[in-house]
């Protein structure tokens, strides 16, 4: 049945991210899914929240179920803003930290703050998908800013913003960034808090990786170097607790987070009372920071195996990188390879992946990919790179007229 239903005309910019589709495909139980930014879900506490939620209903269950402010559970901002300020070395309050529906919301909140049609994002090549989906609802310029290992070229972020009109935001995953797993130097970000306060543009550091850190030390954040204000701090328990129960936060100067908090009234009028409950009563039972350790032991070994399958599997024009830490490897694959259509090939194989290009939002780079190895355990990621790499050198044949 076909309507006659008028929508506005952002729909038409609107279209479904790679990643959910691929989460479709990726439920059969037999496919090895190197797609989605998953967390291992053995190692969700599940007994402890359990308990934690009988509690809440057994010992708050009136206050759990009722509605409650938009800025979030009280408690909850409190123990958000001590971890912020023990970690990175800021000064932060319950006055600073909005909770939202998982760090996603305070994408599409950002925009919506930020983002009149035309206006400019500046962001890392390649950025995060999601991001791109987020702003892309606002009709914005994307603009890729040139970045190595180390993070953004300063020396093209200057030059985009002395020559691009309108730029509004510039936004950036500086640890262990989605899709390529790369880490800024403090050089970088010290760079990038310069010049934004030189252009008087605002910065949005988004840090759902920034605990699953493997080796070195941690790298002060992109807000602990503000002086100014500029910059905005989207966390997120998706990666270190559990992803399902979508608690997120935005922290930032609280004149920004009040203007937040007008959006969000007008979007879903709070996050969910109950899980703010249950997360607050688990953090004061438990030690996250012990548990994130657990979990950081698991994905670094998984790395180590994915890391170590690729090197003896993939042809040798393949290049790919070993991350610090963060959920993914990225792949780059020789520039007459399509990664769309090698994932067809893939998929016939029982094996997933997000092809790198749709993480380019101007387009192109379509030989690249990005692999996901925190999900699957180590004999399933030796056998998904196995068949992957096979894939990829019957390719290579077909290309030279091998077969």
């Amino acid at each position: 049945m076909t309507t006659s239903l008028r929508y506005a005309t952002r729909m038409a910019s609107i279209k479904a991210s790679d990643i959910r589709e691929l989460l479709k495909v990726t439920e059969q139980p037999e496919m090895i899914s190197f797609a989605g930014g998953l967390p291992a879900p053995e190692l969700f506490p599940l007994q402890r929240i359990e308990k934690i939620a009988a509690r809440v209903i057994r010992e708050q269950g009136m206050q759990a179920l009722q509605y409650s402010t938009t800025e979030g559970y009280t408690p909850l901002r409190e123990k958000i803003a001590r971890r912020m300020n023990g970690k990175f070395g800021v000064s932060m309050t319950a006055a600073n930290i909005l909770i939202t529906g998982g760090s996603q919301q305070g994408l599409d909140l950002t925009g919506k703050l930020f983002l009149d049609e035309g206006d400019v994002v500046l962001c890392e090549s390649p950025t995060y998908l999601g991001a791109i989906q987020a702003f892309t609802t606002y009709r914005p310029k994307f603009v890729e800013v040139q970045t190595d290992e180390f993070g953004m070229d300063p020396d093209h972020l200057r030059k985009l913003l002395q020559t691009v009109p309108k730029i509004k935001l510039i936004y950036v995953v500086p640890d262990f960034q989605n899709p390529t797993g790369r880490c800024w130097s403090l050089e970088r970000r010290e760079q990038l808090v310069r010049l934004a306060d030189e252009f008087g543009v605002a910065v949005v550091e988004d840090h759902p990786y920034g605990d699953l850190r493997f080796e070195s030390d941690p790298v002060p954040t992109v807000l602990s170097l503000d002086r100014e204000g500029r910059v905005i701090h989207l966390g997120t328990f998706s990666k270190t607790f559990c992803p399902g129960y979508r608690i997120g936060w935005v922290a930032g100067e609280q004149e920004v987070i009040t203007k937040y908090v007008l959006l969000k009234q007008a979007t879903d009028l709070q996050t969910s009372t109950v899980v703010q409950r249950e997360l607050d009563l688990y953090l004061n039972e438990y030690d996250l920071d012990k548990d994130i350790e657990g979990i950081v032991d698991v994905y670094r070994k998984r790395r180590d195996v994915m890391i170590e399958t690729l090197r003896e599997e993939m042809p040798e024009e393949v290049r790919f990188s070993k991350p610090a830490g963060g959920l993914f490897a990225w792949v780059q694959l020789p520039d007459h390879l399509n990664a769309r259509d090698l994932l067809e090939r893939s998929l016939k194989q029982m094996v997933a992946f997000v092809p790198g290009g749709s993480c380019f939002p101007n387009g192109g780079h379509e030989n690249t990919m990005r692999l996901n190895f925190s999900n699957m355990d180590e004999a399933r990621i030796r056998e998904g790179v196995r068949r992957l790499g096979q894939v990829i050198r019957e390719a290579l044949a077909v290309g030279a007229g091998r077969l």
